[in-house]
């Protein structure tokens, strides 16, 4: 029997439910007891390891895993010997220094200053691709109040709103460090097999996620138009309706985009308009 394809999943935090859930739409199994630490899905060729998401790009890094779910953040943290195969569209951030309101700083001014922070690796190639060195004091949570306690000067963090720094009587100050999300991870020499696989698949409900498919009829003298408004990833769908001088069109359309989409195909004279879900895909 060909060996299982080892993978790494996030076993809590903001990326463990929504990383399952991505799998599951991928058609994997998943654990429905999270005190499981593994769970085999012979049928699919893989087998699922339920890890700290910090660690993941660790296991993967060393060989000991073959592919893996973690965040770009923490891969870069790491320092492991592991890359990126694909972001996932999924648990997105942003790394932001921040320091007390009102107190004038840039990147230059970081030189020789305590920064604390909870991804030290990550701050640390920041500060060198720019020639800042800087004293990184490394905390766990609650990196917001170190300025206030008196053990940091300038504080690197994730930020969503910035109500939290906000809160604290922090601001933001130069451009990010690093956007981050969920990416899919594999070790940085030769790809294992059954990478492509897996890739296909996540690859999949993204397209499922991002997309939904748009059908409308309309008088093939206003096809032109119509399809110049919405012209399909390679062609729209085209078929003779048994109407004369009439035919159906589909394609698929960005999500976002759908309802302003159809506005400018009724516009454009397409009648009857509908826009459905993708369950899945394969381009």
């Amino acid at each position: 029997m060909t060996d299982l394809i080892k993978i790494a999943v996030p076993n809590k935090g903001s990326l463990s439910e929504a990383a399952a859930q991505m799998l599951r739409e991928a058609g994997f199994r998943q654990r429905t007891d999270t005190k499981d630490l593994v769970l085999a899905d012979p049928a699919n060729g893989v087998e699922f390891y339920y890890l700290r998401p910090r660690d993941i790009a660790v296991y993967v890094g060393e060989g000991t895993l073959d592919l893996g779910i973690t965040g770009r953040d923490m891969l870069l943290d790491s320092g492991a010997n592991a890359r990126e195969v694909m972001p996932l569209g999924f648990g997105r951030s942003k790394f932001r220094f921040a320091a007390p309101a009102n107190e004038s700083w840039d990147l230059a001014k970081l030189q020789g200053v305590r920064i604390a922070c909870s991804y030290p690796g990550l701050v640390a190639s920041h500060l060198a691709e720019h020639g800042v060195e800087a004293r990184l004091i490394r905390l766990d949570g609650a990196v917001e109040s170190a300025i206030r306690l008196g053990v940091a000067d300038v504080i690197a963090d994730v930020v969503e709103t910035g109500t939290t720094l906000r809160r604290a009587g922090l601001e933001l100050f130069g451009d990010p460090l690093l956007q981050s999300e969920a990416v899919l991870i594999e070790r940085g020499e030769a790809p294992r097999a059954g990478l492509e696989l897996l890739e296909r698949r996540l690859a999949g409900v993204l397209v499922a996620r991002n997309y939904v498919m748009l059908d409308y009829n309309v008088a093939e003298d206003q096809l032109a138009a119509t399809t110049a408004v919405a012209p399909g990833l390679d062609a729209p769908t085209v078929s003779k309706l048994a109407k004369d001088g009439w035919v159906a069109v589909r394609a698929m359309v960005e999500r976002g985009e759908a309802h302003r989409t159809m506005d400018a195909l009724w516009d454009a004279g397409a009648r009857a308009i509908l826009v459905s879900d993708i369950a899945a895909s394969r381009l």
